[in-house]
């Protein structure tokens, strides 16, 4: 037999209550209705769920035995209910992105949301920029889903990631430099430059971007701290120090003034989509899935 789920409610009701009335106004429903509907229910059972006599309503050994299956019943269809709401509002969603600079990249983005659009066209994506001072473009704290960082971050084992792509280590240099005028530059004559860093809380970044690897001696000299596109061109321009540059990002400080060359003796960069490890959201793992096809197609 097939009993809805509204027959248990008014069941459930009418038991907690053990007064008609009190059960329809708690239920927005008339009187008449509430009884009408679980004498139907009775007539289903074939058995009847409540004694009715001038002292009020009591509930018979079926309808104490049907009591809390009943409310199972009821609490089970609220989480299920509760859910599928998730999920819709999961396909629903909006998708943040974070970036500290423009991952382009010959249409890169473009690809990897046309991918990701393929498989989730409801979900609307949203970019964020975040400044340099976090090297994680907002995963640590949580304010973006997923976001485009430049290996290595802090605590790296905390995010699963794509590298979408590699580039060369350049060089940016005042136009004035010595070294502008060379068509590429060893970079074991830059260790006496002072260098252009990012903040200190981007950690493992910071020392990347200023080669500690390949540096033999100590550490560089510091000309600035820089902490965005624009206090980069200033500081070039300004003469304070060189710094590395992805190739990509290049055309965005190569204005009047400032010029990059290819830099021999370091490893290329590596931009990466990545998200948190604990995440296992279906619209994030669909994101790093379109970034891991348009990776595979672009190699």
């Amino acid at each position: 037999m097939d009993v809805h789920g509204r027959d248990l409610r008014y069941f459930v009701a009418v038991a907690e209550e053990l007064h008609f009335t009190r059960a329809a106004e708690r239920l927005y429903v008339s009187q008449p209705a509430l009884s009408k509907q679980v004498r139907a229910l009775e007539r289903q059972l074939g058995a009847p769920l409540f004694e009715r006599d001038r002292q009020g309503v009591r509930l018979t050994p079926v309808g104490a035995a049907l009591l809390p299956y009943a409310r199972r019943v009821l609490a089970d269809w609220e989480e299920a209910r509760d859910a599928m709401e998730r999920a819709k509002a999961e396909q629903a969603a909006v998708l943040v992105v974070g970036m500290s600079t423009s991952p382009a990249r010959g249409g890169l983005l473009p690809a990897i949301r046309s991918r990701f659009t393929e498989a989730r066209p409801e979900a609307t994506v949203r970019l964020r920029q975040i400044g340099w001072e976090d090297p994680t473009a907002g995963l640590a704290d949580g304010s973006v889903d997923v976001a485009y960082v430049w290996l290595p971050v802090p605590d790296l084992d905390r995010y699963t990631y794509v590298v979408v792509a590699e580039e060369p280590r350049l060089v940016a240099l005042p136009q004035t430099h010595p070294f502008a005028a060379r068509e590429s530059v060893d970079f074991a004559d830059l260790l006496d430059e002072p260098f252009l860093a990012l903040p200190k809380s981007a950690g493992v970044l910071r020392e990347y971007w200023l080669a500690f690897d390949e540096r033999p001696g100590g550490p560089p000299r510091i000309g600035a701290e820089i902490a965005s596109t624009d206090e980069t061109y200033e500081a070039l321009v300004d003469g304070r120090g060189v710094c590395l540059v992805a190739a990509g990002n290049a055309p965005l400080i190569s204005l009047g003034g400032v010029v990059t060359r290819p830099v021999h003796g370091l490893s290329p960069s590596r931009l990466a989509l990545a998200a948190r490890t604990d995440d296992h959201r279906p619209l994030v793992l669909d994101y790093l899935r379109a970034a891991r096809r348009v990776s595979s197609l672009t190699r």
